[in-house]
């Protein structure tokens, strides 16, 4: 254990009914004994919780005191919440009152990397814990939630297990030989080995089931029906995958595709054309998917043709989420060159492009990159992945690792290799899963990833 006691407010910022600050450490019990003020003193050698007032040394706060006394916390040290009102001026003030009483600032993710440390949860969960508070959407609130509760760790151990189990067998024949009662016939050997080759391979596709698309930055096309939302689809994604016709309506179910800018993966989403008014049953269903993807969307492709632009203003009141003004069918004799004055007033980002011709389409994917931080505009390195990605992409590197050096195991097995060589190589198998749960990963990893919470998580 940690010999500092910590506090921070756990809750988002902003007015709310209620705010919490979490206190972690030695002192904890000293310090909610020095503040809160309960009718029944507070049993602070049993969990439970107790209503009072809060001594914030400037006056008196409502107080709901929750203590969890160590090893049975989220830290596995002594941990005290206080429940106050949640004003970030008597928060503000209770704070400072428990920092001049003993309490050090926590940092970002300082309790969930104490949780961690004294063994609490792995880093496999401590990630589903980061993933799950930066999640967007429900896909991304599942695959952390996936992570959390072990999914992917569940196999990692499984795995582990048999790599150990099968280098112990390696190590113990390193001293017999083929013909001793003592040594492991290298068929059972052989046998473990193909069943552990299994597993990794079994850990590894259910962790590409479970990295959403939706992890991935997510791009929907809006506009009015045959705006040329599909054509564009279609380019941007490098082949035909959306119905193109020149009756309106067209689309109505969302079709997805990849659209790799900037060096990364993005989802692309083609919906139906903006409708209101008497629609039947299915359109009105179809509207509805749509402005659900559309409010789920990272960023937005507006398209609009060019030749026919319509009252760009009216249908801009659809949107709420950030835009790009894809400036369609510019390849047409009517085309305008440029969207009306009034619209580019707004400082809206735009791209001339042509569907049909592939006109524009590079000056479209630099201006998307730019919008989704993807660019270095945006003082964020060009190419950086989501968070989902990130993670998804270091456990599958390792477990990929594994299974590589696992496999060259099998193959030093199988030539009759010494038997040292076949565990060496299985040692390297086993450290690889170890740097996924973080018994073996560098210190500095871990700094990048915990500095990554926000404050009191």
């Amino acid at each position: 254990m940690s010999g500092s006691t910590i506090a921070a407010v756990s809750t988002p910022p902003g007015h709310a009914l209620r705010g919490v600050i979490r206190v972690s450490g030695p002192r904890a019990r000293e310090l909610a004994r020095a503040v809160a003020r309960c009718p029944e003193p507070p049993d602070l050698a049993r969990r439970g919780f107790w209503r009072g007032r809060f001594d914030d040394g400037r006056g008196e706060q409502p107080l709901l005191l929750l203590w969890m006394p160590a090893p049975h916390s989220y830290t596995r040290e002594d941990v005290a919440e206080f429940h106050l009102p949640g004003n970030p001026y008597l928060l503000d003030a209770a704070l400072e009152r428990l920092f001049a009483l003993g309490a050090e600032p926590a940092r970002p993710g300082e309790f969930t990397r104490r949780a961690f440390e004294n063994g609490r949860i792995d880093l496999l969960q401590a990630e589903g814990v980061l993933a799950l508070v930066q999640a967007a959407n429900e896909s991304e609130r599942r695959a952390a939630a996936a992570l959390l509760f072990g999914g992917l760790g569940e196999r990692v151990t499984l795995v582990r297990d048999q790599l150990e189990e099968l280098r112990a067998l390696c190590e113990a024949s390193l001293d017999f030989d083929e013909t001793d009662t003592l040594s492991v016939p290298a068929a059972e050997i052989e046998a473990l080995g193909r069943r552990a080759l299994e597993a990794v391979g079994t850990a590894l596709a259910w962790e590409e089931r479970r990295e959403p698309l939706s992890a991935l930055p997510r791009i929907s096309l809006v506009g009015l029906p045959n705006a040329g939302k599909s054509s564009l689809f279609n380019a941007l994604a490098g082949g035909p995958h959306a119905l193109v016709s020149e009756h309106a309506g067209t689309t109505r179910d969302g079709v997805a595709a990849i659209w790799r800018i900037a060096g990364v993966d993005c989802r692309l989403v083609d919906t139906p054309g903006i409708a209101d008014g008497d629609l039947d049953e299915p359109d009105r269903i179809a509207q509805e998917l749509a402005r659900a993807e559309h409010a789920s969307a990272d960023l937005l492709l507006w398209v609009v043709d060019a030749a026919v632009p319509g009252n760009l203003l009216e249908v801009a009141e659809h949107f709420d989420a950030p835009r790009l003004l894809a400036w369609n069918k510019i390849d047409l004799p009517e085309a305008r060159p440029r969207p009306p004055a009034e619209l580019l007033e707004k400082e809206l980002a735009w791209a001339a492009v042509s569907a049909l011709e592939g006109r524009g389409l590079g000056e479209l994917g630099d201006r998307a990159a730019a919008l989704l931080g993807l660019a270095g505009d945006s003082g964020q390195p060009a190419g950086e992945p989501r968070l989902g990605r990130e993670l998804s992409l270091r456990h599958r590197h390792a477990l990929e690792s594994s299974r590589r050096e696992l496999a060259a195991a099998l193959e030093l097995l199988a030539s009759g290799a010494p038997l040292d060589l076949a565990a060496e190589a299985l040692r390297a198998a086993t450290d690889a899963l170890d740097d996924i749960a973080g018994r073996t990963t560098p210190e500095d990893l871990l700094d990048r990833i915990f500095a990554r919470f926000c404050l009191g998580k």
